[in-house]
């Protein structure tokens, strides 16, 4: 089988500064999505549901808790080839650098590779929110004779310049390619697309950071350009440039969103709870996996749901959730009024001794009587009784020791105590 000859290669990513303060504590992967998993659920998933089971991981960041978790979750047959290793960023006595790009962090993976057979390199990132059979992806790059293979997806001109962008002949062969191109020449970087695209103004074609690449083309590529760190900005445009290299774009029609800053990624969350979403989550063959908890179902005393995407073990008696997502162990007091937000839950539940001895203000959750609409709170919050928050696109960006204000969103930062009558936001 194809997949029996790749090894999918997933990117932890960097600092991830623009999803602070979500990554003050972790890194960008293991951010909580949709109330009960992680982004590396994301592209692991994809993997296992393609029959893709050798996978590496690459952190540097911020990782312990993404390493956690990928120990804790993915554990195959010990009888098959299939695994899910993590390759953190370390210093070896030819090495004294860490990851400095995407390249050079998959360069320096390449001493783990030579462990196994493959034919075939999939890189994939670890902070996208989409479903592809990579069996379909790869089958082309094959069937085109490709040295690699771009995933690329269309997008409007507004979009364009925060991709990097290919063009393309009449056979799906990149001819140019230029990372995040200005505004003012993104026009000359149109590609030839369907009419019903064009109709759509989606005449750009953005690189979805997903690659295919033959196995000695990769390492030809490594050893042509040593000091080219980055994918999209050094690796791939010198391979368009190579007229004996074939580089294709393999156009993804479905639904896939960069989990790039704050706003991209409470969208993606809140448009979990549509009724027909663009991410399925309730799918029986491309099903999202994650750590296996053992929790109890979650419970609710008169609260008027809707559209809320609830996860197990909550405890809630909110007076409305509306457009919303509640995390994992979630406790919401009564008379709380919840809209538009993200609540991502708890790691634990406080025993009953902690509840007697804690001030009431200080239990984990929420209190009673709050109103909280356009906000995220992290994990493990304590919002006292009575507090208000809300978010709204006029208020300016700030951040104090214990929220922030991001894109008009207020984000109430992990394990952070909001006392009892507080105002934060948007004051009605």
């Amino acid at each position: 089988m194809i997949t029996d000859q790749t090894v999918a290669i997933i990117l932890g990513g960097g600092v991830g500064s623009r999803l602070y303060p979500l990554t003050a504590l972790r890194s960008k992967p293991a951010v909580p999505i949709a109330g009960k998993y992680r982004l590396i659920d994301i592209p692991i998933s994809n993997c296992i549901n393609s029959n893709i089971k050798r996978m590496y991981v690459l952190t540097m960041f911020n990782s312990a808790s993404l390493n956690r978790h990928i120990k804790n979750t993915y554990n195959f047959d010990m009888f098959s080839d299939a695994f899910v290793n993590i390759h953190a960023a370390e210093q070896t006595p030819d090495n004294q650098e860490w990851f400095k790009g995407t390249a050079d962090a998959v360069r320096q993976t390449r001493q783990e590779l030579k462990k196994i057979n493959y034919e075939y390199v999939l890189i994939l990132s670890g902070d996208q929110l989409y479903q592809m059979d990579f069996r379909e992806l790869i089958n082309f790059h094959i069937q085109s004779e490709s040295d690699l293979t771009v995933a690329t997806i269309p997008v409007i001109k507004k979009e364009a310049t925060s991709f990097g962008i290919l063009k393309v002949d009449e056979n799906g062969v990149i001819n140019n390619f230029y990372e995040k191109p200005g505004i003012d020449i993104v026009e000359e970087w149109k590609s030839p697309v369907t009419e019903k695209l064009e109709a759509e103004g989606k005449e750009y074609l953005a690189s979805m950071g997903i690659y295919v690449f033959n196995k000695k083309v990769l390492d030809n590529l490594f050893n042509e350009f040593p000091d080219a760190n980055d994918f999209g900005k050094e690796i791939i445009p010198a391979a368009v440039k190579d007229e004996n290299r074939k580089v294709s774009s393999y156009a993804f029609d479905g639904y896939w969103t960069d989990i790039g800053n704050i706003s991209s990624f409470f969208e993606a969350n809140l448009n979990l709870t549509k009724f027909l979403p663009k991410y399925h989550l309730y799918d029986n063959a491309s099903k999202l996996y994650t750590h296996a908890r053992i929790l109890a179902p979650s419970k609710f005393f008169n609260t008027q749901i809707n559209f809320g995407l609830i996860s197990e073990g909550c405890i809630c008696h909110a007076k409305e959730i509306s457009h919303s997502v509640i995390g994992i162990r979630s406790r919401i007091g009564k008379d709380t009024i919840i809209r538009d937000s993200y609540v991502m839950g708890m790691d634990f539940y406080q025993t009953i001794d902690d509840i007697d001895q804690l001030p009431t203000n200080q239990l984990h959750g929420i209190g009673n009587g709050c109103f909280i609409q356009n906000a995220i709170l992290d994990k493990n919050v304590r919002i006292g009784h009575n507090v208000h928050i809300q978010g709204d696109p006029s208020l300016e960006n700030l951040e104090t020791d214990q929220y922030c204000i991001s894109d008009g969103i207020v984000i109430v930062k992990k394990g952070a105590f909001i006392p009892d009558g507080s105002k934060i936001g948007l004051l009605s």
